[in-house]
């Protein structure tokens, strides 16, 4: 690995856990119509993400040219690629390596979904996103998911599905890979312990209550798992940076989750 990828990488791994808190905010066309409360005060979002102290942000390349400015440098942000639906009714790129380059991103991401017949066109983006993002050094997160066929496309959940998609984007050649964590500790520390190559979790669908969503981190850190990717279950929080805070405690520290929210309330 050359130096400069290394320098990027070992910003994002940057806590003695070596693991990666990290906060996505990168999801405004899966929701097809609207734009959910928690993203349409954008710059007063990533002011309270901020305010928890992440380990990275990951977003869209408006997002970091109009209202990343006042954080730009104090924590790193991820710069996100592709739009796209389980369904393919959306799924193009609209942007490149270079674009990373150009804002200062720590790592670029392209999102992938598996199963059914796009899946091989979404592996071929994501291998001309590796080999356009070298001459750079800079690293590629890969945001694979496996589909389900039924009445409507869904995520699936299923452990062989879920290492089927791991295996996928690890033979493509990316640095990171984010997927969706398949509810058992020790399937999805199979998972991870077959890939050489980091394994985070993305943070899942929207929980009740926020103990849930660190229950579930919890399980991904008891897995092996190199950390999680959250979303709504921080940017809907009713506190943002608390959210943050209490992730960031059960990630990096290992708390239970009830002990992870009374000190991010004290915090």
């Amino acid at each position: 690995m050359n130096i400069g990828k290394q320098v990027r990488l070992n910003r994002l791994f940057s806590h003695s856990s070596g693991r990666l808190c990290s906060v996505a905010v990168d999801h405004f066309i899966n929701y097809g119509q609207g734009v959910p409360a928690g993203l349409a005060d954008i710059a007063g979002t990533l002011a309270q993400i901020v305010e928890g102290k992440p380990d990275a942000v990951t977003m869209h390349r408006g997002i970091a040219a109009s209202a990343w400015g006042p954080f730009a440098g104090r924590v790193p942000f991820i710069l996100q690629s592709s739009i796209c639906r389980p369904d393919d009714s959306c799924m193009e790129q609209i942007a490149e390596p270079l674009d990373a380059v150009r804002l200062g991103a720590d790592a670029f991401a392209v999102a992938a979904l598996i199963r059914g017949a796009t899946e091989g066109k979404y592996l071929k983006v994501t291998a001309e996103c590796v080999k356009a993002a070298a001459p750079y050094d800079m690293p590629v997160i890969c945001h694979i998911y496996p589909r389900k066929f039924g009445k409507s496309v869904e995520i699936s959940f299923a452990p062989e599905d879920i290492a089927w998609a791991v295996r996928c984007a690890l033979e493509i050649g990316v640095d990171v890979i984010k997927t969706p964590y398949c509810n058992d500790v020790k399937a999805f520390g199979q998972i991870v312990r077959e890939c050489p190559v980091p394994v985070v979790a993305a943070g899942g669908p929207k929980t009740e209550t926020m103990e849930q969503s660190l229950a579930m981190l919890q399980d991904v850190v008891r897995s092996g798992a190199r950390g999680a990717t959250i979303g709504r279950n921080i940017w809907a929080a009713p506190n943002v940076a608390k959210a943050v805070r209490a992730v960031k405690y059960v990630i990096h520290e290992g708390m239970s989750p009830k002990e992870a929210l009374r000190l991010a309330k004290a915090g």
